[in-house]
């Protein structure tokens, strides 16, 4: 028999029985960043930008040289220069006074606003109205709002996007400390498995479990490492266990962990390490096991490609992200549900969704199918919960929906 965990306890479980990896930064090129987990906090070491810039296109100028003008009685100051795009402002603005300067450009000192050009006049004498007043640091970017030295930009177990990168490029970062990637073994098991190039023969199905969590660990930011299909033999699985856990940080079994004369993997993990759990109260992927050998985790996952998915989903990722030290957020958002749906099974029920907005709300259509078939999955724009108390939901029910790796 099964002795099922809560998710809470699950990840309770994950939480004190593993920690980070020591000993896993290496530096990375900035255009290879993209993606990958901080592995150490980035630190300023300089000011960005390192002068004082205007905003806008317009007159550097005093902000009290502005103070009380109007386009019916326009403050008039001689334009004494301008600031070219790319080159210094070394000189001093005198009061009275002001200058040109475009997007981007350097603030010659004295200066403390800059007033657009839509504000502005060029009386074509040499001398500028400014039709509207100004107020210090109106139109300007200071010296260092960016960054300054000492100032944490980036926190560690951050992963890195787009804007990130961008930011690594303002400071100069060409070479960024990140957490190595893990690499995640996956070990198809099942007499009833042919590769997906394959075409099965009858009792036989394709392995759909290797390639798709595959690319789910990959998008994930692991590096997935396929073992093939292993008969179930003990024997067998338990050499390609091993080689896996000999290069490999995690080993993941997929299919094998029902309870069952030839289902090996729960013998196989608990002779290797330490057996953790058999068990999960969640629908789909009750059968699920967590070990570990030494401080390298061992999963096994169920046969069925929605369960194994939700499974890694759910816990793997959490899992990987605990030992990469690694922030890692969950994306949901508010829905109606377009029908009722029944759970009456006693564990939380996971189910996959389609989105749809009817006069501007968001309703969530379940995505229904027989257990096992990764039609209900496939197609699916994120999926939700019902706790393992409710008996169900009813039509038009607000739930949260997640939108999955």
């Amino acid at each position: 028999m099964l002795n099922v965990k809560t998710p809470e306890e699950v990840l309770a479980i994950i939480e004190r029985e593993f920690c980070p990896l020591p000993g896993r930064t290496e530096l990375t090129a900035l255009d290879e960043a993209l993606g990958r987990v901080l592995a150490e906090d980035i630190i300023g070491e300089e000011y960005v930008p390192d002068f004082h810039r205007s905003t806008v296109d317009g007159y550097a100028l005093r902000a009290e040289d502005s103070f009380g003008c109007s386009e019916s009685v326009p403050a008039i100051l001689p334009c004494t220069g301008e600031v070219l795009m790319g080159e210094a402002a070394d000189f001093t603005l005198d009061r009275g006074c002001c200058c040109a300067v475009p997007t981007g450009g350097a603030l010659p000192r004295g200066a403390d606003c800059v007033v657009m050009l839509e504000y502005a006049e060029d009386y074509g004498d040499g001398t500028i109205g400014i039709c509207k007043s100004a107020a210090p640091g109106q139109n300007l970017i200071f010296r260092g709002d960016d960054v300054c030295p000492g100032k944490v930009l980036l926190e560690k177990g951050r992963t890195l996007n787009s804007r990130d990168i961008g930011a690594l490029a303002a400071m100069g970062r060409v070479r960024v400390p990140v957490v190595k990637k893990l690499r995640v073994a996956l070990i198809s098991t099942g007499d009833e498995l042919v590769p997906p190039e394959e075409k099965p023969g009858s009792g036989q199905v394709r392995d759909v479990n290797g390639p798709m969590l595959s690319s789910l660990l990959r998008g994930f930011g692991a590096e997935p490492i396929y073992y093939g299909i292993v008969k179930d033999e003990e024997e067998k699985l338990r050499a390609a266990v091993e080689h896996a856990l000999e290069n490999c940080d995690v080993v993941l079994l997929s299919g094998g962990s029902s309870v069952g004369a030839k289902d090996a993997a729960c013998r196989v993990i608990g002779s290797l390490g330490e057996l953790l759990l058999h068990g999960i109260a969640i629908k789909p992927g009750k059968p699920t096991i967590l070990g570990k050998a030494g401080v390298k985790p061992l999963v096994g996952l169920p046969g069925h490609p929605v369960a194994a998915w939700f499974v890694t989903e759910l816990f793997v990722l959490p899992l990987l992200s605990r030992l990469m030290g690694r922030e890692r957020e969950s994306y949901s958002l508010s829905a109606r549900l377009t029908e009722s749906v029944s759970a009456n099974h006693g564990r939380a029920q996971y189910q996959g969704l389609r989105l749809e907005r009817r006069e501007g709300e968001l309703w969530a259509r379940p995505m229904r199918s027989k257990s096992g078939l990764i039609s209900s999955l496939a197609g699916a724009e994120g999926f939700f919960c019902i706790d393992r108390d409710c008996e169900g939901l009813p039509e038009g029910a607000e739930i949260r929906v997640t939108i999955g790796e």
